[in-house]
């Protein structure tokens, strides 16, 4: 049997028969892709938040301080001593 006499016709999810699984489809205009987005979404997003500031800001907050701490000193360390220059004429 050749690949190409198993394949004509059919579609990608219908290649093999495969007895014992039953599988269900529905059908595209039956869907209803937001469904409850609103009423229980919403809510799942400020419940996973809460539940995980404590493991995320903190790292961020060290970053930043950390980051502005290296930042001023950097800026510090660029500047031109006046007292360097004060016999130059």
């Amino acid at each position: 049997m050749r690949v190409t006499s198993a394949l004509s016709g059919q579609h990608f999810g219908n290649l093999a028969k495969v007895h014992g699984i039953v599988t269900y489809k529905l059908s595209p205009y039956e869907q209803r892709a937001f469904a409850g987005a609103i009423s229980k979404g919403l809510p799942n997003i400020f419940r996973r938040l809460r539940s995980n500031v404590f493991r995320v800001v903190p790292p961020f907050i060290i970053g930043y301080l950390v980051y502005d701490l290296v930042e001023k000193e950097h800026t510090r360390l660029t500047r031109k001593n006046p007292a360097d220059f004060a016999n130059d004429e």
